[in-house]
């Protein structure tokens, strides 16, 4: 009797062991699968980037990525650049290899550390003029050079293309102005002649110059903005927009966007009706004009947000001798209007517009 109610009392703490080890390992599962879960949910609501922002700046929270703007097709007759390997052989060949080779590499040569002379900051024509100026919208070189001779509000006078690059040099490159007649700049006026082969004066070309966008209804906040550069802009452009210096340390794998090496408030970047646009079609890396990463509001944000950086500054001299030649983004008086400089900045600029079309108007 005594050994069957021992029997008994081992199966009982058997059962009951078992009983507490399933116990035990559903209670190890339900705090495992509480944790993924909480894991997850925190990774879906929280941003992917930790925004560290001034309390004074009033920047709202990340929420979320940018959703961006839907797909657009391109025209089926957009203007496309000749085809490379079509470029001819020979001295004039060369020369157009060569006017190439200094968009795309300008510090190379030209740069602080150039090889032929030192006349700029360490940025590249191509940093603005994408894809060595063939990309839609990147201010392509398609209808450059047929454009020229040309009158310019700024100078007041008419230009031939060849002092327009040099300004590019002023300007862009925060740097001197070159000898117009070198071998340098002959060799990307060559360049720039052979990119536009087929485009005649006034041909309008889809995809020129930068994409003008719906003015907004209020100003661009460069507070908004600065999330938006935290999102997406900070990682190639550096924390401080300084950019990513090339492994030769001539020049920039990606250029910086403020600060004594970026272009100066002379240049048509500083301009915010050409930055946005540009923004919008090309930038973050990988954006085209089919395919953008960012809504309009967005682009006009972070441009505002880089353009109220420190920078070069360039002392304005004979600029725009007649003020209502000005373009209306052009944040530096004397005005042709009665508004202010910081609404030139950073708009509205639907009034300033509306204002100057009427004073047009009247005068024809």
């Amino acid at each position: 009797m005594e050994k069957d109610e021992e029997k008994e009392v081992i199966k009982t703490v058997v059962s009951m062991s078992r009983y507490l080890m399933l116990m035990t390992v559903i209670a190890l599962f339900c705090i495992f699968l509480f944790v993924i879960l909480t894991f997850n949910q925190s990774a879906l609501t929280n941003s992917p980037v930790n925004v560290a922002v001034s309390t004074s700046t009033n920047i709202p929270p990340i929420k979320q990525e940018s959703a961006g703007s839907p797909p657009r097709p391109a025209p089926t007759d957009a203007w496309k650049a000749p085809d490379i390997r079509t470029i001819p052989a020979g001295k004039d060949g060369d020369m157009i290899r060569y006017g190439k080779e200094l968009i795309v590499s300008t510090a190379k040569y030209l740069g602080p550390q150039g090889s032929v002379a030192h006349l700029t900051n360490g940025m590249n024509c191509q940093n603005c003029h994408l894809d060595a100026g063939t990309k839609l919208f990147s201010n392509n070189f398609a209808g450059f050079i047929a454009s020229y001779p040309k009158f310019s509000g700024r100078s007041g006078k008419t230009e031939p293309a060849s002092e327009r690059i040099a300004e590019c040099f002023e300007r862009s490159l925060n740097g001197k102005v070159p000898d117009t007649g070198k071998k340098e700049i002959q060799a990307i006026i060559a360049y720039m002649k052979w990119i536009g082969k087929g485009v005649k004066k006034g041909d309008q070309v889809f995809g020129s110059s930068t994409e003008k966008l719906t003015f907004l209804d209020q100003p661009a906040d460069p507070a908004k903005g600065k999330v938006v550069f935290i999102m997406k802009c900070q990682s190639c452009h550096g924390e401080h927009g300084e950019g990513i210096l090339a492994t030769d340390k001539k020049s920039y794998t990606n250029p910086p966007l403020w600060g004594a090496n970026s272009y100066n408030d002379g240049a048509g970047m500083y301009r915010l009706i050409n930055f946005a646009g540009f923004v919008k079609n090309n930038m973050p890396f990988g954006s085209t004009y089919q395919s953008p990463q960012l809504t309009d509001e967005e682009a006009w944000n972070v441009a505002a947000f880089v353009n109220s950086q420190p920078r070069p500054h360039k002392h304005p001299g004979k600029d725009y001798p007649d003020a209502s030649k000005k373009p209306i983004d052009l944040p530096f008086g004397p005005f042709a209007d009665q508004f202010t400089a910081e609404q030139h900045k950073y708009g509205p600029f639907g009034p300033i517009q509306q204002l100057h079309q009427t004073k047009t108007t009247k005068k024809t």
